[in-house]
């Protein structure tokens, strides 16, 4: 029998694979410093000192809301004119520019039923909660929109949750004393100005 044809894999079609991996997982890292999740991370590290399970469920909770976030930016996209969706990523683009410049403060009552439910349930509900309306979530939606992938927007997202906090999980305080902080929110204005320039105008 004859092997059917070798179909090459497209190298256009690799090529944005990787930029909506990568450019997911740095802006969402990025985004992620200085975050309230992240601080709660340091939070739940602290209080429980048991970093697996921590960081386990940080993972399941991420991917939990980023997976409906990025389902929701590709639903929208599907139904939004693209001329009309295509400036209205910009201008989220944008606006999440200037969102990142404003520090977070972690609401400490979030936390309140972490001593009966133990570090992994604990961290995945609050987590969960806590991400849902967070910069990094509406980040996800609107990549999710802007490269029309759930998967792999969901992936990159993901990772870069756990580049953001897994450093900060297992080794806390040390980690974020040694970051400049504004720096990193105004790196991260400036990245988010740059998509918002190539969502409009590319």
């Amino acid at each position: 029998m004859r092997d059917g044809p070798v179909i090459p894999i497209s190298q256009s079609v690799f090529s944005d694979s990787m930029s909506a991996l990568l450019t997911t997982t740095g802006l969402v890292a990025i985004a992620e410093i200085g975050d309230k999740t992240q601080l709660l991370s340091l939070l739940l590290a602290t209080r429980y000192r048991r970093p697996l399970p921590v960081l386990a469920a940080i993972l399941l909770a991420t991917i939990a809301n980023h997976l409906l976030a990025a389902l929701l930016g590709v639903f929208v996209q599907g139904l939004v004119e693209p001329r009309v969706l295509r400036w209205a990523l910009a201008a989220s683009f944008a606006a999440m520019a200037v969102w990142t410049l404003i520090p977070d403060k972690l609401d400490a009552g979030e936390t309140g039923r972490e001593r009966r439910w133990g570090a992994f349930l604990t961290t995945l509900f609050v987590f969960f909660l806590a991400e849902i309306g967070d910069k990094t979530q509406i980040a996800t939606t609107a990549l999710a929109a802007r490269f029309e992938s759930v998967l792999l927007v969901t992936a990159g997202s993901t990772a870069g949750m756990l580049l953001a906090n897994a450093p900060v999980v297992l080794w806390g305080h040390r980690v974020l004393a040694r970051l400049p902080l504004r720096w990193v929110r105004r790196a991260t204005a400036v990245a988010f100005a740059i998509l918002a320039l190539v969502t409009a105008f590319a």
